[in-house]
């Protein structure tokens, strides 16, 4: 399978996933009446949403380079990475919202069971889904899949508490905590809520930086100094080394500084080679080196020794 078949499938799933979730969901809401299971549809609903719009991100991202777009099209995977994390971001400052209002003015939920059956459900989806997709994600090496597979891990998390909260009301019930009852449900919604506000705006942050054109993570960089340092013998020095991401797609862009002497058909050559070993290094690479003339400004020159790289 190559990489453009992995994205596809894990969109896949995350969709159909997706879609099962919101109809047990909605059946769970009309019954159980819980403003935790509303908090959890919301989630899913965004969910299926983003799926719809990872689905032809990911197709569009796929686009070669063009006179329009030089670059290809892979920061639409950062984009959707953007309105993923908005929009989870206003979910939960909404349910949050929700949430004290239901705790000031208490309402009772209706069949607990039914409640705790679907968020069950809920957990075995998400989880699965989860380790589905991030496993697809690194062998298509896309942020968009990443983070869409820790979507699904933390919907899996946000579905235990929920399940968990359900189990709680039952066995208050039994045990005739009846006032304390009320507000479980309302106090997960909360707890929920904070679940996903911290990881969601850190997801936010983190795309609307990349969407800046920041630089590659940091072992990213080191992979490309290691490479470097690799040939040391066959060139001066470097220089102007610069980084940035678009979607999955890396791009990495130096200077080579090569000793005057050298042949323009070996300089080449060993450009060539510190490419090939970057692009085995880094996946979805794009590596740009322009080559110039020592400059006659080293140490050596500037003591009177005997250039090292002179054959």
């Amino acid at each position: 399978m190559n990489k453009d078949h992995y994205m596809m499938l894990a969109v896949k799933v995350s969709l159909f996933s997706n879609i099962a979730l919101c109809i047990i969901k909605v059946v769970a809401l009309v019954i159980v009446d819980s403003l935790a299971i509303a908090a959890d549809l919301g989630i899913s609903c965004v969910a299926l949403a983003v799926s719809v719009i990872l689905y032809y991100a990911i197709k569009i991202s796929n686009r070669p380079a063009d006179f329009l777009h030089n670059y290809g099209y892979g920061k639409i995977e950062n984009v959707s990475e953007v309105i993923e994390g908005v929009v989870l971001v206003g979910l939960a400052l909404a349910m949050s919202f929700q949430a004290i209002m239901h705790i000031i003015r208490v309402e009772e939920v209706k069949e607990p069971w039914i409640g705790f059956i679907c968020s069950l459900v809920g957990v075995a989806i998400n989880f699965w889904g989860s380790y589905y997709i991030l496993k697809l994600s690194q062998e298509s090496a896309s942020p968009a899949l990443k983070a869409e597979g820790l979507h699904f891990k933390l919907e899996g998390y946000i579905s235990t508490a929920i399940t968990l909260s359900f189990l709680l009301i039952i066995i208050a019930t039994r045990a005739g905590f009846d006032r304390m009852v009320n507000y479980i449900d309302p106090g997960a919604t909360l707890f929920v809520s904070g679940v996903i506000a911290v990881p969601s705006a850190r997801l936010l942050k983190e795309a609307f930086m990349k969407l800046l054109d920041a630089s590659m993570e940091e072992s990213g960089q080191m992979d490309v100094v290691k490479v470097l340092a690799r040939h040391m013998d066959k060139y001066c020095n470097f220089k102007d080394l610069k980084t940035r991401t678009a979607g999955r797609k890396r791009f990495i862009d130096l200077h080579i500084i090569m000793p005057e002497h050298i042949p323009l058909k070996k300089g080449h050559s060993v450009i060539s080679d510190i490419k090939k070993d970057i692009d085995l290094l880094i996946a979805e690479s794009e590596v740009t080196i322009r080559m110039e003339p020592c400059g006659k400004d080293c140490s050596f020159v500037r003591e009177n020794k005997k250039c090292p790289y002179i054959e």
